[in-house]
């Protein structure tokens, strides 16, 4: 990609972690809001001083990231936002390797393919979502996290854990119970870990939200562990467990090849 012209105008001022945080819940809100928003607008939905936001708001504007759509009537995004996020999803070491694959995933599943991984040693971060054709389906949206002890690729990426790192890690996990079949104990867990093992699938039904269900399995690449996961309403997913957890390890097993 060329490099932009340099011009003191266009450079955004020194920014700490605060100021970067702001920026994400800036674009997070138009994400949300779906529509133009004015200075006062933005500002009420971020909980923070008129003046703080207009600081930011201009520096945005003047890197060509939002425009003002009409005098006084507030903000938005202009294109810019999406080309720089399409330049970077296109040139993702690992996304680009197993796109074609999750696309092949989906297709022959009809279901919704999502690939994750550790998200700082105690959670599940989807890194890519690939969702079902069908109306009702499984929906996520990558950079979510989800909590390890209730999601298929949580389970997937614990398996692959000497049994010492894994009992340390179970051992700080807070079990919340999101439905009446989350497992509620690392006890409970490593049983259900061992029979996904037998299995061939480390599988979700209903555990984190009713009616979902989701088997993954785990894929090393590029010295790397990542789990791809299969999910969707229980009621399509189940019947088909055995045939969507053959098909996923052999995809798996293809990626880890290449």
């Amino acid at each position: 990609m060329p490099a932009r012209p340099e011009s003191s105008a266009a450079k955004p001022p020194p920014m700490n972690v605060k100021t970067a945080l702001r920026v994400i819940e800036i674009i997070e809100t138009f994400a949300r809001e779906r529509r133009a928003l004015s200075l006062s607008e933005l500002a009420r939905l971020l909980a923070v001083p008129a003046s703080s936001c207009l600081a930011l708001i201009r520096t945005l504007t003047s890197l060509g990231y939002l425009y003002e759509t009409a005098r006084r009537q507030g903000y938005y995004p202009t294109g810019r936002l999406l080309a720089m996020a399409q330049q970077i999803a296109r040139h993702d070491p690992v996304l680009d390797r197993v796109h074609g694959t999750m696309s092949e995933l989906r297709d022959a599943t009809g279901e919704t393919i999502v690939i994750g991984k550790l998200y700082e040693g105690q959670a599940v971060v989807y890194l890519d979502v690939l969702e079902s054709p069908h109306a009702i389906r499984y929906i996520a949206t990558a950079g979510e996290r989800r909590e390890l002890h209730a999601n298929s690729i949580g389970k997937a990426l614990l398996s692959v854990m000497d049994d010492a790192e894994r009992a340390a890690l179970l051992a700080q996990l807070p079990f919340h119970a999101f439905t009446a079949r989350t497992l509620a104990t690392p006890a409970m867990l490593e049983t259900d870990l061992r029979q996904s093992r037998e299995r061939g699938a480390f599988v979700n039904l209903s555990e984190s939200m009713p009616d979902v269900g989701a088997l993954a399995w785990p894929v090393q690449l590029s010295g790397e562990c990542y789990a791809i996961s299969i999910a969707g309403p229980v009621y399509r997913i189940e019947p088909h467990l055995e045939r969507y957890a053959a098909m996923l390890r052999a995809a798996c097993a293809a990626l880890e090849k290449t």
